[in-house]
């Protein structure tokens, strides 16, 4: 790797921890962490982006206050929306399996956010229902569900579009090659 990816991963590992810190009340409060997540992917391309998230969660887990709350620590990726954080490795990894398809189109690059998103709940619903039901007894499928994504699709929807749009601009001002994102 050259100075301008890592540069450009350091920059995006910062801004995920920046956006975990950011939180909109609302009955059920969310962070700006996805918006993060899916801005390194468009700017750096599902290699690099993968390699960042993968830092940002490794800092996370030696106890470093970057994820949402200022929290950090292996019991954080443990706990109930732990999965959701493993997820967002999961999502770049597929983002950067389907890149060919999307590298060079905004529109695509939505749709495989979507899919990527989806890749994102399905994984930490899955470890949610795994811990809930540990602990508390089978709830099913549909009342977690409606616990752990029914209220985020919204917003997280407003964040993947608001991601691409800066993202691609971004990507522009900062005259990047988008045959070889960062």
């Amino acid at each position: 790797m050259n100075t301008k990816k890592l540069t450009g991963i350091a920059a995006c590992v910062a801004l995920m921890a920046v956006c975990s810190w950011i939180s909109i009340p609302f009955a059920i409060p969310f962070t700006m962490q996805t918006f993060a997540v899916f801005v390194t992917i468009g700017l750096l391309g599902g290699r690099s982006a993968t390699v960042a998230i993968g830092i940002y969660i490794l800092m996370g887990a030696v106890g470093l206050p970057v994820f949402a709350g200022f929290s950090g620590g292996v019991g954080i990726l443990f706990g109930n929306t732990g999965g959701y954080i493993i997820g967002f490795l999961f999502s770049a990894l597929t983002m950067w399996l389907t890149e060919p398809i999307w590298k060079k189109n905004t529109g695509r690059f939505m749709l495989f956010e979507g899919l990527g998103m989806l890749v994102c709940y399905f994984f930490g619903t899955l470890w949610f229902m795994f811990l809930y039901t540990s602990n508390v007894g089978f709830g099913g499928f549909i009342s977690v569900m409606s616990m752990c994504v029914v209220p985020f699709i919204i917003p997280d929807a407003a964040k993947l579009v608001l991601a691409a749009v800066i993202s691609r601009r971004v990507a522009k001002l900062l005259k990047l090659d988008r045959e070889h994102a960062l």
